[in-house]
């Protein structure tokens, strides 16, 4: 998304600057030179992620890897609950990044279908209370 954000950045400068360009045939250069230059002004206006500091927080800052594989587990039981056509529906959906007219294709149906499957085991496992349970094992039931 960036990247077309700064081709459309530089394109709407071109177009403000097309009257103060003598040479047409440098347009690519320009539009090009005008991408360059947007970009580092992006990067110079972009505030820090990180503030330094002299104060060390109380808990270390880190990935937690063990969290993020029980996350997954959990989520691959819950889809083993779901029926096939609607896991294979998901799994193509949200994990394979199929289009719905994609997945009506594989499977032999109607986008409608695929459309109301994919609704109907979100649903389900929006609704799940053994996934709910392991994502969220600390909160009173």
């Amino acid at each position: 998304m960036e990247a077309e954000d700064l081709l459309q950045a530089a394109l709407a400068k071109t177009y403000l600057a097309w009257d103060r360009i003598n040479d047409r045939a440098a347009v690519d250069g320009y539009v090009r030179r005008a991408m360059v230059n947007t970009q580092i002004s992006w990067w110079r206006r972009r505030k820090l992620e990180v503030y330094p500091t002299d104060e060390l927080p109380d808990l270390p800052v880190h990935d937690d890897h063990s969290r993020r594989s029980d996350l997954r587990d959990a989520l691959s039981r819950a889809l083993e609950r779901l029926p096939k056509r609607q896991r294979m529906a998901v799994m193509m959906r949200y994990y394979e990044d199929m289009s719905e007219t994609e997945i009506a294709e594989a499977l032999g149906v109607s986008v409608g279908t695929v459309k109301s499957t994919v609704s109907r085991a979100v649903a389900k496992l929006r609704d799940d209370s053994e996934l709910e349970q392991d994502v969220l094992p600390d909160l009173p039931k």
